[in-house]
């Protein structure tokens, strides 16, 4: 879809975007190809989308794939995307809000390819939704602001590194990023914006009820990045648990949580699992 074809679709159904919804289109052709080059995409794959606006990604994916689930929340872009793709047998088009639908209706899509172009306000939550353990898409390529793009493939020691990073890289593995200039989407948003593509890890890192404990321990030893890490856990759990835990880990005792890579947040969680009641 170019991006004339783009403004006639808006204008012939009198269709004002919506800021607050996140509402900029991707439109150029090369950024498109890329994103779905990046899919690895076969005749067998089913993709989600989230997001797909006025279609210009879909009608790639639905060339590519098996079988194509997009979930748009706009029933205006609802009513188009219905228009434009009514001959496609193998997509499946949902008017709901993704981030609520996510919650409200777990599901497995361990067996599924995310590929989208994010609204940027929720892409974050989006993610971490479907990084769910034992549940989780083989592969995540989503377009989404460069700021949270870093925040998700950073590693110790960066300023980007955090809760985001840790939540998604424990059960995948970053596998490349690329700019997209903002003239590339209609209308230009403000922000710098990038594609990035996460792969499932062959084995979970942590079985079910470490990755719980992961999420708890991730997040408290971040509750207060400029403290140190031993001090925060200490107020949720047992000081011997967790002297023992940051042992294990060949942790010091004056690390900060920016500092911990994610194969040491791994042993904390497994020893606080298996023993470390709380205070």
């Amino acid at each position: 879809m170019r991006l004339s074809e783009m403004r006639q679709w808006l204008t012939e159904h009198d269709l004002r975007l919506t800021k607050s919804l996140g509402q900029n289109f991707l439109h150029d052709g090369n950024q498109l190809r890329r994103i779905v080059d990046a899919a690895e995409l076969s005749p067998a794959d089913k993709v989600l989308e989230i997001g797909p606006g006025l279609g210009p990604l879909t009608e790639r994916l639905i060339e590519r794939a098996g079988e194509v689930l997009a979930i748009e929340k706009d029933a205006r872009l609802v009513g188009i995307l219905r228009q434009r793709f009514t001959k496609s047998a193998h997509l499946q088009l949902l008017h709901d809000d993704a981030l609520e639908l996510l919650q409200r209706e777990p599901r497995d899509w361990s067996g599924w390819k995310l590929v989208a172009n994010l609204p940027y306000s929720v892409a974050s939550p989006i993610l971490v939704e479907l990084a769910q353990p034992g549940r989780c898409p083989e592969r995540m390529v989503a377009t989404l602001q460069l700021e949270v793009a870093k925040r998700i493939l950073a590693g110790p020691s960066s300023p980007d590194y955090g809760v985001l990073t840790l939540l998604l890289q424990l059960h995948y593995e970053p596998a490349g990023m690329f700019a997209i200039p903002a003239s590339c989407f209609f209308p230009p948003p403000e922000v710098d914006s990038a594609c990035i593509t996460l792969k499932r890890r062959p084995r979970p890192l942590l079985n079910a009820a470490e990755c719980v404990m992961f999420v708890r321990v991730v997040k408290r030893a971040f509750s207060q990045r400029r403290k140190m890490m031993l001090k925060l856990l200490k107020e949720e759990w047992r000081q011997e648990a967790v002297q023992a835990a940051c042992q294990a880990a060949a942790l010091e005792p004056t690390v900060r949580a920016e500092a911990v890579p994610l194969e040491c947040f791994c042993i904390l969680s497994q020893r606080l699992a298996s023993g470390g009641t709380t205070v």
